[in-house]
């Protein structure tokens, strides 16, 4: 017997604002009936487009660093970089080190997460 991935899900103060923010991140869509309670990133197939993601309202805020994070790769970590603050991302910091290149920024609630150049 096994454990099989069915999610993961994010604690958040606006469920909806959130996950517009990674459906558009990722080229999904957010499913109907996203609110500021839940919301949920549709999948296509999980070997290409990765696992459901889904939001919930809690009443605490982020306090402290992820202890878990999305690492993004991309070929053009300028142009990424760019649509993703577009979208609502700040930077947090801008890392080169031993010839690799990656920038944290942290979605409209806080929640960090990399942008990596491969």
């Amino acid at each position: 017997m096994s454990s099989t991935m069915f999610g993961i899900a994010f604690d958040t103060h606006d469920a909806a604002l959130v996950g517009r923010f990674w459906a558009a991140v990722l080229g999904r869509q957010l499913a109907d009936g996203a609110d500021t309670d839940n919301a949920v990133v549709e999948t296509g197939a999980i070997a290409t487009t990765g696992p459901r993601l889904a939001f919930h309202h809690v009443p605490e805020g982020k306090t402290v660093k992820n202890r878990v994070h999305f690492d993004l790769a991309t070929t053009d970590l300028d142009s990424e970089t760019d649509r993703l603050q577009h979208l609502g991302a700040t930077i947090v910091r801008d890392v080169s080190e031993n010839g690799n290149h990656w920038i944290t920024l942290a979605d409209p609630e806080g929640n960090e997460f990399d942008l990596i150049r491969i």
